[in-house]
């Protein structure tokens, strides 16, 4: 289960039906694991309060991932909570010319790998954990998000 909340309507302004385009980069990265995932198109605002409450950086961020408290026996089993912000994802999806739906699927990817307890702290998880995303968002067509800007 995929819930979709858009908190700041620029979300919706700027990308046709993008609670479609954030379910089906979210169900991608699932892949056949069950779970309920929440994710919340937000502002920059909101998004710099969660991460200096959260992570102590004072800043907003592109995309913060809260995993769910276990809880035995729920169905389906929450896996967490996904925030993107608008401002700053935009921003990055202009600089890295790409289109922001696709950014948005990628960051909305990268979120829920995240909850599935993937992690990039060291090298070979980092490069495990693009490989792994490289290879879901090449099947909604998107191109590789790391390639280099020219």
């Amino acid at each position: 289960m995929i819930d979709v909340e858009v908190e700041d309507e620029a979300w919706a302004a700027a990308i046709v039906d993008v609670e479609a385009v954030v379910v089906a980069a979210a169900e991608a990265a699932l892949g056949m694991v069950a779970g309920a995932v929440t994710i919340l198109l937000a502002d920059d605002a909101t998004v710099r309060d969660l991460n200096a409450r959260f992570r102590g950086k004072d800043r907003p961020t592109n995309v913060l991932s809260f995993p769910a408290a276990p809880m035995p026996g729920a169905v389906p089993e929450p896996l967490g909570d996904i925030i993107l912000a608008y401002g700053t994802c935009a921003s990055e999806a202009e600089a890295q010319a790409k289109s922001l739906a696709d950014h948005l699927r990628h960051l909305v990817v990268h979120g829920v790998l995240h909850l599935l307890g993937r992690d990039h702290k060291s090298d070979a998880e980092a490069e495990a954990m693009e490989a792994e995303e490289r290879e879901i968002l090449s099947g909604l067509g998107v191109a590789d998000p790391y390639r280099a800007v020219a």
